[in-house]
């Protein structure tokens, strides 16, 4: 594979695999550049297949299968492209699996490139799923790199999902939408950082539905907005039975971003326990101080407390 294609590879999925094939990944994968798989590795118990009727892919995880992975990045290195893809995951009873996915775009022309990435998750009674994605950007040109994910969630009974979604540089613009159904005893966790500077901008939707008894859900949203960048999150909450709901949004603001959290919890049910915290502002004059008086500079201070607060 070309540098720079390895090189975005491993902005969004980590380092690559070292093996005795030419196989970038262990385990199943589909690598996705401009529109076309340029890779792709089934397994025994994950199978992956083009859709028929529309641009994405079916993937299908046996039940009871444990210790598993699967990659499915997308590149984007054509100024001017833009496309729409939808992936279904089909996980089997009992399953553990891990799915990286996520998007990079290399645009060095003068016209934007997006893409809009649909995944839903059906996942069956008993199963774990651990889904990571980051979303990077990159580029001389001025054309702009955009990103609209959309993520939804089916849980079983027993089922959990643990979403860990990043996105910290070079997106101009996103609008993300996750949304989640759960039923009894289903368990959905969300882990969100964000980093926007110069003119960019971010919002993020959540809307879970608890329809299950003793279904739960935490939302943690962390991020960081500089320049004249603009975050917007919005979170809505439905306790529709005896469950349990935990959001937390956090932010660092600083020059003259903008950023607005717009909670909303709806308890359907008297015994539905659902809390929400938000808090923005800037980063403390006394944590500067205090890292300065270490032999830090303000700049490497301001960095250390950025970093800290996305960890």
């Amino acid at each position: 594979m070309e540098t720079t294609v390895i090189k975005l590879l491993e902005k969004i999925t980590g380092k690559l695999k070292k093996t005795n094939t030419d196989a970038p990944f262990k385990g199943a994968y589909n690598i996705r550049k401009d529109g076309k798989s340029i890779g792709r590795s089934s397994s025994a118990n994950i199978i992956i297949q083009s859709k028929k009727d529309k641009d994405g892919l079916d993937i299908y995880i046996k039940e009871n299968t444990k210790g598993e992975s699967v990659h499915i990045p997308v590149l984007l290195m054509q100024g001017g492209y833009t496309e729409t893809v939808y992936n279904d995951f089909y996980i089997g009873k009992n399953a553990q699996v891990d799915i990286i996915a996520g998007c990079g775009i290399h645009n060095c022309a003068c016209t934007e490139t997006s893409h809009d990435g649909v995944h839903r998750f059906f996942v069956e009674e008993g199963a774990k799923v651990t889904y990571t994605e980051k979303h990077y950007g990159e580029g001389e040109g001025s054309g702009k790199r955009i990103m609209n994910p959309v993520t939804e969630v089916e849980l079983k009974k027993n089922a959990s999902l643990t979403m860990n979604s990043v996105q910290i540089k070079g997106v101009d613009s996103t609008y993300r939408i996750t949304r989640g159904s759960l039923s009894e005893n289903s368990t959905f966790t969300v882990s969100e950082k964000i980093m926007t500077a110069g003119e960019q901008t971010a919002q993020t939707e959540f809307e879970v539905n608890l329809n299950g008894k003793d279904s739960s859900t935490h939302l943690t949203s962390r991020s960081i907005a500089s320049g004249n960048s603009e975050q917007k999150f919005i979170s809505r909450i439905n306790g529709n039975t005896k469950c349990y709901a935990h959001v937390e949004c956090d932010a660092i603001i600083m020059d003259d971003a903008k950023v607005a959290a717009v909670p909303a919890i709806s308890a359907n049910d008297t015994e539905a326990n659902l809390i929400h915290e938000a808090a923005i502002g800037k980063i403390a004059g006394e944590q500067l101080m205090k890292l300065m008086t270490l032999g830090l500079t303000e700049k490497e201070a301001e960095t250390a407390i950025i970093d800290g607060f996305l960890k």
